[in-house]
């Protein structure tokens, strides 16, 4: 039996939050990529140009979010606790939007 891409969606999602809630433990003593939520959000804003371009929970409390400049191609995840600690998961370059399609049978996109 071959997965289906919305099980291989959820498998991905929990595989992803849950490896966002270890590092956030290791993370949430305010290391170098974590800050009040309101100053992360204005250096993507203000010095990166990304904006929000999806979010979901990561464990009952935790908000993940995607955030991306499209015209330059930077991206940035990240996690924020329930208390405003917002922390930086991963950051990168040239992020391409992917129109949204049913993957067909086997197909691993």
């Amino acid at each position: 039996m071959h997965p289906t891409p919305d099980s291989r969606k959820t498998l991905f999602a929990m595989s992803f939050g849950l490896a966002a809630l270890i590092w956030l433990g290791q993370a949430a003593q305010a290391g170098p990529g974590c800050a009040p939520r309101q100053i992360v959000l204005d250096r993507l804003t203000g010095h990166f140009g990304e904006s929000r371009q999806s979010a979901g929970l990561a464990g009952p409390h935790h908000l993940m979010e995607l955030f991306a400049a499209p015209a330059t191609g930077t991206w940035t995840v990240t996690v924020t606790t329930p208390d405003g600690l917002t922390c930086v998961l991963a950051a990168g370059d040239a992020w391409e939007a992917m129109p949204h399609t049913a993957a067909a049978d086997g197909d691993p996109a």
